[in-house]
């Protein structure tokens, strides 16, 4: 009789697919619609590591260009006339932004002070590009969690009262509904791992190279 049993245990359990695919169409329209904001959520994460990943590669090399031709020039109205019109290093479109307010100021008292404001000012508006995209990063980390969570305090919820109607507390029959309920916080961790890791690294990168335009604005207003 026992035989009879485990073989009846093992025939339901080959009978049911644990696919992801399977996973979703049985799941009921709330962990579905959980599921689906985390894989968005995880799928445009994904997306802005891979264009700051890129942004920062690129600007960290074209800033080194950029403060390597600027000291090598005669002088700085020299230099700024000889830059392209369409720039896109932060390091250069601060320096051309600070230049232009230069030349149209007509006074020239306390133009130190006025350019040491413009200077900070200019940092704060390239930062703040290069931070675009940071807070759907934290945002995502600290609360995909959650929302997985909650899928799988459904779900198991709703495995509860599939046992209360069949009364049946067999395995077999409890394993796909939790199965479900886990799937969604799986891909809550899933979607915030990499968005927490993403957001440390270019917060700290960011930090960086707004020291960097700090440091190239002292050594640029020194030579005003």
């Amino acid at each position: 009789m026992e035989a009879d049993i485990a073989s009846q245990a093992v025939g339901l359990g080959s009978n049911t697919d644990f696919s992801l695919i399977n996973l979703f169409l049985r799941a009921d329209i709330i962990v579905k619609s959980v599921i689906i904001i985390l894989i968005l959520c995880s799928v445009y994460s994904w997306a802005l590591i891979i264009e700051k990943f890129r942004m920062f590669k690129k600007i960290n090399i074209s800033s080194e260009e950029f403060e390597e031709k600027f000291w090598r020039s005669k002088s700085a109205e020299t230099f700024y006339n000889s830059l392209p019109s369409n720039i896109d290093d932060p390091m250069a479109s601060l320096f051309k932004e600070s230049m232009q307010g230069l030349l149209k100021s007509k006074s020239k008292a306390n133009i130190g002070d006025r350019m040491s404001g413009m200077l900070e000012a200019g940092i704060e508006k390239q930062i703040s590009k290069i931070d675009k995209g940071f807070t759907f990063l934290a945002t995502v980390g600290s609360t995909a969690p959650f929302i997985g969570l909650f899928g799988t305090v459904w779900g198991i919820m709703n495995s509860f009262q599939s046992i209360a109607i069949s009364r049946n507390t067999s395995l077999a029959i409890v394993a796909p509904g939790i199965a479900e309920a886990l799937f969604a916080t799986a891909l809550g961790l899933l979607a915030a791992i990499p968005a927490v890791i993403a957001y440390n690294k270019f917060n700290n990168d960011s930090k960086k190279y707004s020291q960097k335009l700090e440091n190239f604005s002292k050594r640029f207003l020194s030579i005003i």
